[in-house]
């Protein structure tokens, strides 16, 4: 992001998993997750794959290739499912994936879909043995009576292989569907939260969990709210927050008691009543919830604002942006079509000071919380040669007045729409998906976002 608004940031961009006017239900993306070095990139569609990209290494050759990411793996992670006792069919569409911290040589993720969370090992293998004793070249078990002799087994080296295995199958625990899965900071534990509970899982024990949130009535008939994502504080292993379909986030401290339907704090933003309209809840329903690097701060994104929050300050954000407030004229063609219920995530840049999250017509928006700038950026098949710059973008609201290059709002694509995005945790290295593609766009100029 530029000085101005109208500076024009300088983004590498990468554009991965082929374009065409026809989109397989099954190649749309649906979760994008940078592992804790940035190394590894991690996707999930629709159509339960998870692909993982890793960062090439520079080159003194080609000082312009470092940041640029290939496939690295490929492997089925869910497949569709039928639950026979409710007649209902579990797709396999992965709805979150969330890295471990690397212990080992090998690296470990947590992938899940509506009900069923998995732990993957993903590790590499160059070198194959050989020269055993009891089995022959294809593996199979040697007659004893022909060994005549002894050998020493040696290993020789073989091409590159990445093997991707399922370590932990955590089933059986959710009656609703899934939206968010976090690993704790004690790195042992994690949570997985659906619409009315959260379970709290150990990663060696896949038999029981335990329920750490239950917002469900004793009649269903008075449900006023859904939890909607959820997270743990970044550093301290004992507090993490959820968000709900309200608009309040409660953050909650395990060391209070087992159960934590009880908040320790609970941040809410006085409603305006003069706004109020008959989609003021639709609008105000929090769709991401994400922990500064720091702990300090809480992100939230809603329909029309992204807005940050302080964890000493309950009655009201610190600070809240609007992403495309133009829409506001255009709610109700939007609950039409259902639009006004898509869930935009939100992501923090390494240093805390700049925080981005999707819109429509491939648009992402970028916010600089230090100048109080912002920029709107697309992510397109027009831009996507490598190293092309990418231009800011604007969109002129109805009967506003249009400048050179403005976009009008009534000609949006609201079919394209940037719902996941992902910020590399040191670096300027963001991962947009938008549909079936990848973008990842990288600031060669600065080191640091100004």
């Amino acid at each position: 992001m530029g000085e101005d608004t109208d500076a024009t940031p300088t983004l590498n961009h990468h554009g991965f998993l082929p374009d065409h006017n026809y989109v397989t239900e099954a190649d749309i993306i649906s979760t994008v997750e940078f592992n804790h070095t940035g190394e590894l990139l991690a996707t999930g569609d629709k159509g339960g794959r998870v692909v993982i990209f890793q960062r090439e290494p520079e080159s003194k050759t080609e000082p312009f290739s470092q940041g640029e990411y290939n496939v690295y793996s490929t492997f089925q992670s869910h497949e569709p499912e039928f639950d026979y006792l409710k007649s209902l069919e579990i797709e396999e569409k992965i709805n979150k994936i969330r890295w471990l911290p690397q212990q080992n040589a090998a690296h470990f993720l947590l992938s899940t879909n509506d009900k069923t969370i998995k732990l993957w090992k993903v590790s590499e293998r160059d070198k194959r043995p050989e020269g055993y004793n009891l089995k022959d070249e294809e593996g199979r078990i040697k007659d004893i009576s022909t060994v005549t002799s002894l050998q020493v087994p040696v290993l020789r080296p073989m091409d590159l292989m990445v093997e991707v295995s399922p370590r932990r199958v955590f089933s059986n625990a959710h009656t609703y569907h899934v939206n968010s899965i976090s690993v704790n900071s004690d790195y042992e534990t994690y949570m997985s939260a659906d619409d009315l509970r959260i379970n709290l899982w150990h990663l060696d024990i896949t038999d029981r969990s335990f329920n750490i949130v239950d917002i469900k009535p004793a009649n269903m008939e008075d449900l006023t709210e859904v939890i909607t994502a959820a997270e743990f504080h970044p550093h301290h292993c004992n507090l993490f927050v959820y968000s709900s379909s309200k608009g309040t986030l409660r953050l909650c401290d395990m060391r209070e008691a087992a159960l934590c339907d009880k908040h320790s704090k609970l941040f809410e933003e006085p409603e305006d009543p003069s706004a109020r309209s008959f989609f003021s809840e639709i609008i105000s329903s929090v769709s991401d919830v994400k922990f500064s690097h720091s702990g300090r701060y809480l992100l939230t994104r809603d329909y029309l604002t992204a807005k940050v929050w302080d964890l000493n300050m309950e009655s009201k954000p610190l600070e809240t942006y609007q992403v495309h407030d133009y829409l506001r004229s255009k709610l109700c063609s939007l609950y039409e079509n259902d639009c006004i219920f898509d869930k935009f995530e939100c992501a923090w840049n390494g240093s805390d000071s700049v925080i981005m999250t999707g819109a429509y017509n491939n648009f992402f928006r970028m916010f600089d919380r230090n100048t109080k700038r912002d920029v709107t950026l697309e992510a397109s098949r027009e831009s996507s040669k490598p190293r092309a710059v990418l231009k800011p973008r604007r969109v002129c609201a109805a009967g506003g007045k249009r400048r050179k290059d403005d976009i009008s709002v009534d000609s949006l694509d609201f079919t394209k729409k940037i719902l996941h995005t992902a910020w590399h945790p040191n670096e300027n290295i963001i991962a947009i998906a938008a549909t079936n593609n990848l973008y990842i766009f990288q600031d060669k100029l600065n080191s640091e976002m100004h």
